[in-house]
């Protein structure tokens, strides 16, 4: 169900604020003002649209029993629903970044003990503002339709445990950004599992055909449609305030707009619909995922390969995190600066083609670039990382690998091999400061362009690393600056770029 709402996008705000503008290592305001005074707000299709603010009625209060009819319930919210005062405190927060870039400085808020400075940053100053506008200000409904362990449930270990710690952590009670009504809220979380629907609807997967994605798209098309229907918020922005977070790599290759997108993804050669190369027999599946639907809906996922569908101004960039049972991260086997003997490390089965490359130049062949299919059993592997200058971090079937942030907690400087990847949070992190990027067609060249980075700027990396770490830590209740405020502050910086309208 897709409402007719008009919205308008702000393309040169927050996003281009900390896209363009964040990119200069010396701002200058004159130039910002100029861009920012004569920006016209457009829409992201080719409609009327009006600049004036919604006139909406503020009667109307809260009500105890909006889950017990439906027709009350729509009538109700209707009538209580205030999307100008939710527009004016975004345009408080807005003009408090813009202030912070102009004049290059920010307002201190007092429980802060952490301030992000230094060239990690594309622009420290709009980052700290920004989030500190988000602490103050964002609230976040979580829609309640749904049963377990479909929806509201998610992994909180092993490889996809982000998406369930998420989750957990939006739906706790002391989650201090959850909206105690939806008219309070900002953006709208989709508590959907598509972990889960994998484990519990498709499994056992025995035949090429069981890769269809037809029924993960039915469930997600029928949960939207659900609350599009009993709730006015996703028709008013055609769910462009609205997400779902996602480290399972089924859920890009189900919502893409083109078929010619759909890359394999699994070493048994399947396509993302079909066993056909040439795609011809995902056209009708894709076509039925109602690719209108999802245009403007926010996507937070792993696997953040722009060649298959992912938009960088619409969807967010999540960071892979492998957690063992019972743990909130890695363990910390990271040693100093005079005992990383190891050049660079990698140790991994030969998954995707990079990876295959990679073994190939390198497996077992140098005792300072240490390339492994298989760690001996009397080798820790993250023990290794903490004992080398640089970790190897190759994209194996999916561009995302938990390898860049086990090397960020081993104190190990990332190496990142991979194509079309959007690395996590890089609307405000400036990952050139603290990692390598290697193209896949330089792998031979590894140990040259390693050992040609000079020591004062290596000490300088590693500095930068052991800095970013708190940006990567998981957090249970969240804290500020941390993974999971990193998450929703890049949700809250695509909030800040539309603005909605009557």
């Amino acid at each position: 169900m897709v409402g007719t709402s008009s919205f308008h996008f702000f393309p040169v705000f927050l996003l281009l604020l900390l896209l363009l503008l964040l990119s200069f290592s010396h701002f200058n305001s004159n130039q910002f003002t100029q861009v920012f005074t004569s920006f016209s707000p457009f829409r992201r299709e080719e409609t009327n649209h009006t600049t004036t603010t919604p006139q909406v009625s503020l009667d109307g209060v809260l009500s105890t029993s909006m889950y017990k009819s439906t027709k009350h319930k729509a009538a109700t919210i209707k009538k209580k629903s205030n999307p100008e005062r939710i527009e004016q405190d975004l345009a408080k927060a807005r003009a408090a970044v813009l202030k912070a870039v102009q004049q290059q400085n920010f307002t201190l808020e007092k429980q802060d003990t952490f301030v992000p400075r230094g060239s990690i940053y594309r622009n420290a100053y709009a980052f700290y503002q920004s989030h500190a506008e988000m602490v103050k200000r964002l609230k976040v409904w979580t829609y309640r339709e749904g049963e377990p362990p479909l929806v509201h449930n998610g992994p909180l270990n092993n490889i996809y445990a982000i998406e369930g710690q998420f989750m957990d952590e939006m739906e706790s009670k002391e989650n201090p950004f959850k909206a105690r009504h939806p008219d309070q809220a900002h953006i709208f979380f989709l508590p959907l599992s598509v972990t889960g629907v994998v484990h519990y609807v498709y499994k056992p997967i025995t035949t090429v055909r069981d890769y269809s994605r037809d029924r993960l798209q039915r469930l997600v098309t029928d949960y939207i449609n659900t609350v599009a229907a009993k709730y006015p918020y996703w028709n008013r922005s055609r769910g462009a305030d609205h997400f779902m977070v996602s480290c399972h790599d089924w859920v890009l290759c189900s919502f893409v707009f083109e078929v010619s997108e759909c890359r394999i993804l699994r070493h048994t050669s399947e396509l993302c619909f079909g066993s056909d190369r040439s795609g011809s027999e995902t056209a009708p599946e894709v076509s039925h995922a109602n690719p209108q639907l999802f245009k403007y809906f926010i996507r937070v996922l792993c696997n953040a390969n722009t060649s298959e569908g992912f938009r960088p101004k619409i969807d967010v960039s999540l960071p892979e995190i492998y957690l063992p049972f019972g743990k909130l991260g890695p363990p910390d086997l990271s040693r100093g600066l005079n005992n990383r003997p190891v050049l660079a490390f990698f140790a991994g089965s030969p998954h995707g083609y990079i990876r295959k490359i990679l073994l190939e130049y390198w497996k077992d062949k140098d005792s300072e670039v240490q390339v492994h299919a298989q760690l001996p059993k009397d080798v820790n592997y993250t023990k290794m990382m903490g004992q080398s200058k640089f970790c190897l971090c190759p994209s194996g079937f999916e561009v995302a690998s938990p390898r860049e942030v086990e090397a960020i907690y081993a104190g190990c400087v990332p190496v990142i091999i991979s194509d079309n990847y959007k690395l996590p949070f890089s609307d405000v992190l400036n990952w050139s400061q603290f990692s390598v990027q290697v193209p896949v067609g330089k792998i031979p060249e590894i140990k040259t362009i390693l050992q040609g980075i000079p020591d004062s700027k290596y000490l300088k990396m590693h500095k930068r690393v052991k800095r970013v770490r708190r940006h990567f830590e998981l957090n249970r209740p969240a804290k500020p600056f941390d993974v999971i405020h990193m998450v929703l502050h890049s949700v809250w910086l695509r909030r800040l770029n539309f603005r909605l309208s009557p």
